[in-house]
């Protein structure tokens, strides 16, 4: 199985990316002895419409044109469902295990998703219920599934 991040915004240089560099590597080494057949991670540019709807709806469009046609696709959501590490890696191995091409991570813009890529999510996830920037969002979603790979692989690094 494919995993593939989409976020809208780009992640500058600094700390965050650095970080999010380290987690990757460490997804597809683990990864790859767990039947993951890599990490890609698309960057679409924020919509620069003045209508809100109308940012949403184009975020969506440019989102759904990476989204391979054969996916599960995860909303990061903040109307998600909070759910802990286990959990996660319980999803990520049973798609892996059900022969699914791709999972899809999507991560909205400042205006959030729009109400198609909800619909069309099988899981929507929540870090919580506070508010993270985009940036943090992205560093999180890298981890947990570094931590659900290594859940799945029986690794100690999980110790919950």
């Amino acid at each position: 199985m494919r995993l593939v991040v989409v976020a809208v915004g780009r992640l500058k240089q600094g700390p965050e990316r650095e970080l999010a560099n380290r987690y990757r590597g460490r997804i597809e080494d683990i990864g790859r002895k767990l039947g993951f057949r890599g990490l890609d991670i698309h960057e679409i540019a924020e919509s620069r419409a003045r209508d809100v709807e109308q940012r949403i709806r184009e975020e969506a469009d440019a989102v759904l044109a990476l989204a391979p046609e054969e996916m599960v696709l995860v909303a990061l959501d903040e109307k998600g469902k909070n759910i802990d590490s286990a959990a996660f890696a319980e999803h990520l191995g049973r798609w892996r295990d059900e022969s699914v091409a791709s999972t899809v991570f999507v991560i909205g813009g400042a205006d959030g998703l729009s109400p198609e890529l909800r619909r069309r999510a099988r899981l929507s996830v929540a870090f919580g219920a506070a508010t993270w920037p985009h940036q943090m969002v992205r560093v999180m979603l890298l981890e947990q599934i570094y931590r659900a790979a290594t859940i799945l692989a029986g690794h100690p690094y999980h110790r919950g």
